[in-house]
């Protein structure tokens, strides 16, 4: 797989995503959940273009990408605000091909659970259960593959969102792999890739804002407090967007979990400081719910605290940093410096 087919999935994401994924559909789905017509059309039109299998071997009737040649598809994820658990799915479906479990149709999304006392199992929070067909979750005991129809679902503040409850039958029914990889680093590195997406749609609809809105006879984005606050954005977006990419390379399915941690923790803080521009330059209109901004401030809301917010994962590089012997500098040109794909 060379750089140019790294390309050719970006783009088709590119396009089934602005052909259907439009922000009407977003509410819809929303709205509807997996009930939702569109939910279904959305992922029949994923599903054909082949990308919930692009992380599969070729071998195996994937397309053989590499966890980094995804950056591409997962930056579009968020740039359209994708309502499905699109980079989950691709992630558990690589799980489950490495573990030669059977793969099945629809979307999956990823969790962590814990046990309960009667052998069942509780996820208190999965990221877009309220649309996805399955979870795969990662209990003390393994993973397991757990059909969301069936289980006992319990709403959460974001609307896709889910907390799931199975009980012993249904955990004992449900197929079990063991797998080294863990969850939290994983989602988090396609976390960060969504949001940095996300970050650079709301970046340029706020620079659109600012140069077509005008005060006092002139555009906003003449203002010098403006053009500062979009200076500021950018060098946020444009530093999470680095981040997001080194944060996918490693080895295989295992990403480097330091690299993880630089790109989780900058792309949360960069969710903060630029939705909170984007809504200062927008005034008003920027908070209502029929203007589309908040279709993405949320979510970077949302993602900012998904699989670990900035402060766990500055745990992580700080623990990193500490028992390093050597130079900080050492370690920074570790996690920086990569082979091109």
């Amino acid at each position: 797989m060379n750089n140019n087919d790294n390309h050719l999935f970006a783009d088709a994401a590119r396009q089934v995503l602005a052909d259907h994924c439009t922000p009407a559909a977003v509410r819809a789905i929303e709205a509807g959940g997996r009930a939702a017509p569109q939910a279904a059309a959305l992922w029949q039109q994923l599903e054909a273009s082949g990308l919930p299998d692009a992380l599969i071997p070729e071998e195996a009737g994937g397309a053989g990408l590499a966890l980094a040649q995804l950056f591409g598809v997962l930056e579009q994820c968020g740039a359209h605000a994708l309502p499905l658990p699109l980079a989950e799915t691709l992630l558990a479906r690589a799980l489950l091909a490495a573990a030669d479990a059977p793969r099945p149709q629809g979307s999956i999304a990823l969790a962590r659970a814990t046990a309960l006392a009667d052998g069942g199992l509780r996820c208190a929070l999965v990221r877009g259960g309220a649309v996805a067909d399955a979870v795969l979750a990662q209990a003390p005991q393994g993973w397991h593959l757990l059909p969301a129809a069936g289980a006992q679902a319990t709403p959460q503040a974001l609307a896709l969102d889910a907390g799931f409850t199975w009980n012993a039958a249904q955990v004992q029914a449900a197929p079990r792999l063991e797998c080294e990889a863990d969850a939290r680093t994983l989602h988090a590195c396609v976390v960060a890739a969504q949001m940095s997406g996300a970050l650079m749609s709301v970046f340029q609809r706020t620079l659109q804002f600012a140069n077509e809105r005008e005060q006092f006879g002139r555009p906003i984005g003449k203002f010098q407090a403006i053009q500062h606050q979009l200076a500021v954005m950018s060098e946020h977006v444009f530093a999470a967007r680095m981040a997001a990419q080194l944060g996918l390379h490693g080895n295989g399915l295992a990403p480097d979990r330091l690299r993880v941690a630089t790109a989780k923790a900058r792309c949360s803080e960069a969710a903060l400081e630029v939705a909170q521009a984007a809504h200062a330059i927008h005034g008003a209109i920027g908070f209502t719910e029929e203007y589309d901004l908040q279709l993405f401030t949320r979510r970077l809301h949302a993602w900012r605290q998904s699989a670990g917010s900035e402060s766990f994962w500055h745990d992580v590089a700080g623990r990193e940093l500490l028992g390093h012997g050597g130079l900080t500098l050492d370690v920074v040109r570790r996690i920086t410096d990569v082979e091109a794909l």
